[in-house]
């Protein structure tokens, strides 16, 4: 996965914002991707129930995608306005946070992706990244 996010380009487009509803539909366009709740905050995940993203923490103006901590790095060194570590030990490992306002779904895209790969079983994201080839 790390690699097809190396490979994407991160490209600005104002077009359309995303909103909260647009953050749920990219989250549950993955295979066997479901929303459920944790800590009164929707959350996304895969199959065997690990998350790879959440809504509306700390507030309604952001969004969570949790990635390795490399990714994280790249992302919020490509897109910082957009992207940053979650605070403490969570941002760490990998959890980053989203400002909806400043996201796109070109510039989110590849994050939920790198995200969704990262909790997916191994199987079902092999099978996904073979899809994108």
């Amino acid at each position: 996965m790390l690699s097809f996010v190396r490979n994407q380009r991160f490209v600005r487009d104002r077009n359309g914002l995303m909103t909260a509803e647009q953050f749920r539909r990219l989250a549950l366009s993955f295979p066997e991707a479901f929303e459920s709740s944790h800590v009164n905050h929707p959350d996304f995940r895969v199959r065997d129930g690990k998350i790879f993203a959440t809504l509306a923490y700390p507030d309604k103006n952001w969004g969570m995608v949790k990635l390795t901590p490399e990714q994280q790095g790249e992302f919020v060194q490509a897109e910082p306005e957009v992207f940053q570590p979650v605070k403490g030990g969570w941002g760490r490992g990998g959890a980053t946070s989203v400002r909806l306002k400043a996201a796109t779904q070109t510039i989110l895209g590849p994050a939920m992706a790198a995200a969704w790969c990262h909790a997916a079983p191994k199987k079902l994201a092999r099978e996904f990244e073979a899809n994108l080839k």
